[in-house]
């Protein structure tokens, strides 16, 4: 049987494709949680699940250092008001922490350490654009950048309960650059022990 030679072409395609499918490498670089030393994709933690719609609980990284049991002070009261002029917001796409917005950062540590038996829960928020999915882990990483720094200005890792809410929860609900910059942000709860 004599093949044409658009058929020859049409198998050694095929042939291409599954072979260089079938031979694909895990990326040897990731980039790092802010904070992490290492960044190869085996030193990396999975993603923690998405929570019906709640946000996602950050339980499984936090910088090296020691993540809450998320569920240890979910009963307790949380203030949003008082940390409101605290809020940090964060560029397109970027997780990194600005440095006009560390002072507000210092202003929540020195509230925490000033009263040991608080705790915090740090809300990372997204704009509109990208998937649900990217949106819930840029979210996940904005608090946890914030929950570094945090801890680098001396609070107990253990008093910062992360959670991310992706682009679920807008502060400003419109669909322009100023309302996605509202939206780019991190914002801080006072968790208060029950009376």
């Amino acid at each position: 049987m004599k093949l044409t030679d658009f058929t020859k072409l049409l198998v050694l395609g095929l042939i291409l494709t599954v072979a260089s499918s079938g031979c694909r490498k895990r990326p040897g670089q990731i980039t790092p949680l802010p904070g992490r030393t290492g960044n190869n994709v085996s030193e990396a933690n999975p993603a923690p699940p998405i929570n019906d719609n709640t946000g996602i609980k950050a339980e499984n990284t936090g910088g090296g250092f020691p993540v809450p049991n998320p569920d240890e002070r979910k009963n307790w009261p949380r203030d949003r008001e008082i940390f409101k002029s605290d809020t940090v917001h964060f560029d397109f796409d970027r997780s990194d922490v600005k440095a006009e917005d560390k002072s507000k950062v210092s202003a929540v540590a020195d509230y925490l350490k000033a009263n040991a038996m608080d705790a915090v829960e740090i809300e990372g928020h997204c704009d509109e654009r990208g998937t649900e999915e990217y949106n819930r882990s840029l979210g996940e990483r904005r608090a946890l950048a914030l929950r570094e720094q945090l801890v680098s200005l001396g609070v107990d890792p253990n008093k910062i309960d992360t959670i991310s809410y992706g682009k679920d929860r807008p502060a400003d609900p419109g669909h322009d650059e100023s309302a996605w910059k509202q939206n780019r942000r991190g914002e801080f709860l006072l968790e208060t022990p029950p009376k």
